[in-house]
């Protein structure tokens, strides 16, 4: 698959994916769909939703995770919180330019480019915080974002990107 239909999958995901309200119960109750499939697919990951602010509203890491998890969390925190846009998407933004974060400007001890971050919309409001997923092969851990994020929002026609 091409670079530019990646891109555009990664971008409907986005375009798809928008609450309609989003509040700390809403945290909650997203959180505990992550949990779930955690635990029905004996998953070994970290899961955090945070406002944009950087309030930690949900939080939870599975037996196998470790302290290196929450700091990919937190640098895929930042680049969601930075771009508002998933960081597969910024990613593939960067390859698409033969660009990297340091010649971007940006720290790679505190931004990532790959996947596992990604933003929560609201409609009409825009970017109001970001849900992360780490544990996996960066695409897996975008794949089990878009997967729950989707269940939980009751979409079914979201295109996926390719896992392999």
């Amino acid at each position: 698959m091409e670079l530019e239909e990646r891109y555009a999958i990664v971008s409907a995901q986005e375009e798809l994916l928008k609450f309609e309200t989003f509040t700390h119960e809403d945290a909650w109750e997203l959180g505990k769909v992550f949990v779930s499939e955690a635990m029905d697919k004996d998953l070994k990951i970290a899961i955090a939703i945070r406002s944009l602010s950087g309030l930690t509203l949900f939080q939870y890491a599975a037996e196998g995770t470790n302290f290196g998890n929450e700091g990919w969390i937190d640098r895929k925190f930042r680049t969601v919180q930075h771009f508002e846009m998933s960081t597969l998407r910024y990613a593939l933004f960067l390859k698409k330019r033969g660009a990297t974060l340091a010649e971007r400007g940006l720290d790679p001890s505190k931004f990532v480019a790959c996947g596992g971050g990604f933003p929560i919309f609201v409609e009409g409001v825009g970017c109001i915080g970001a849900a992360m997923v780490s544990g996996l092969a960066d695409v897996e851990d975008h794949d089990v974002l878009i997967s729950c994020i989707s269940r939980y929002l009751g979409v079914e026609s979201v295109p996926r990107y390719p896992v392999v």
